[in-house]
């Protein structure tokens, strides 16, 4: 009895060990990932302005200077070194990964394209399938359980492969499409990824939680540069490719673990719904923006002023203001449903999502209204015009309307 329970204090100090190895290391990755960025950065700010490799202003820009859009190099580079610089704790989920950022340089080649010269979208899509279909057959990653979802459990393997598929391009370009103002998609990417990586660090998953604290702390290093006055820059197709790809493969593998170890008391039985939860803006507006689309007999693709974020723009809030009332509702979402989801089935989850995206599209449909009636009463209109030329952030684009 003794010699046992000498060995279950052994493994039990090991694990703890273990687990403060893997704290130390995402901490580190996290920091040398912020590091990076910000130094980079600077960099690619200078080689912009001198090769003139700006945004220029536009109808649907949010932005009245010129401005790099190469962020998304410096977040790339944070992600590679700060992974590559430290060895691997645990095997389990190395080759998914290695591979993950195999699918990364695919799209990172691809969104640098994009941005200097533009490219078709279908093959945008095109190698997106790619990226995913690297993860899916080589590192067998699907969504083969759905935790009985309108009663679905177990799905076939063609299906499984085809979700899978969907949901890494879906979430891809879902990120893609929330970035149009500062610090949106940064920072729901921040919250997502550091939301991922402390499960994954909590359940000693922590070559998974590693490379998600890695890109939490590239997106902070580029925050401080989007949000500044003096040295702003985007991240441009380059970062919202790389990120919304990144994104999907943890809240695959997300998905995925928390099935394959169900009946541990670590896993979440409703682990689809925290994920969706986890990326409620990105999700809940690109469904919105497309089914708009649909009604109005446009193409889903078809570009506009109608994102939730260009919404609350018109509606008088800064980038920061937008920004954050959008990453509130992200949090708070998602700290909301980490409290009450143990009593709630997947099922009734799904229909509290269903009513959650009703209400998303009412305020939606009211904020709407109210820039249609400031727009048609010239007193409020002056007005708003008045505040927003002090803010000196919109004054140019009410001037042209009027």
């Amino acid at each position: 009895m003794n010699v046992d329970l000498f060995i279950a204090y052994l493994q039990h100090k090991f694990q703890d060990d273990l687990f403060t190895l893997g704290l130390y290391q995402c901490i580190l990755s996290f920091l040398v990932a912020c590091f990076v960025a910000v130094v980079a950065i600077p960099v690619i700010i200078k080689i912009s302005e001198l090769k003139s490799l700006m945004e220029k202003p536009g109808e649907r820009r949010s932005h009245t200077t010129p401005t790099p859009t190469f962020g998304g190099i410096a977040i790339y580079a944070g992600i590679l070194i700060a992974y590559f610089l430290w060895p691997s704790i645990d095997q389990t989920d190395i080759y998914r990964t290695n591979l993950s950022v195999a699918g990364m340089t695919i799209l990172f080649f691809i969104g640098i394209k994009d941005d200097l010269v533009g490219i078709d979208p279908n093959k945008k899509i095109l190698f997106q399938v790619l990226a995913a279909m690297i993860l899916i057959f080589f590192g067998e990653l699907r969504v083969d359980y759905l935790y009985g979802i309108l009663g679905f459990h177990h799905i076939t393997e063609i299906i499984s492969i085809l979700l899978t598929c969907f949901i890494f391009i879906a979430l891809t370009n879902a990120i893609n499409l929330i970035d149009g103002i500062d610090g949106l998609a940064g920072g729901i990417a921040t919250i997502a990824s550091a939301t991922f990586g402390g499960w994954f660090l909590l359940t000693n998953h922590f070559t998974m939680a590693c490379l998600a604290f890695t890109l939490a702390g590239a997106l902070i290093g580029f925050l401080r540069f989007n949000f500044s006055k003096t040295s702003k820059i985007f991240m441009g197709n380059t970062g919202s490719l790389i990120i919304g790809f990144m994104l999907a493969f943890f809240a695959v593998r997300f998905v995925n673990l928390n099935a394959s170890f169900r009946y541990e008391p670590t896993a979440f039985f409703n682990a689809p719904i925290i994920a969706i939860v986890i990326l409620i803006i990105p999700i809940f507006d690109t469904l919105r923006v497309f089914l708009v689309r649909i009604l109005a007999g446009k193409s889903p693709f078809s570009a506009d002023r109608n994102h939730m974020h260009h919404i609350l723009l018109d509606n008088g809030l800064s980038h920061i203001k937008a920004t954050a009332v959008l990453c509130g509702i992200s949090l708070s979402n998602t700290v909301l449903f980490f409290l009450l989801h143990s009593n709630i089935s997947n099922t009734q989850s799904l229909f509290i999502l269903g009513g959650l995206f009703g209400l998303y599209m009412v305020i939606s449909f009211m904020l709407k209204m109210r820039i249609m009636y400031v727009s048609t009463h010239p007193r409020r209109r002056m007005a708003v015009l008045r505040r927003e030329l002090q803010s000196g952030i919109f004054g140019r684009r009410l001037v042209d309307y009027l």
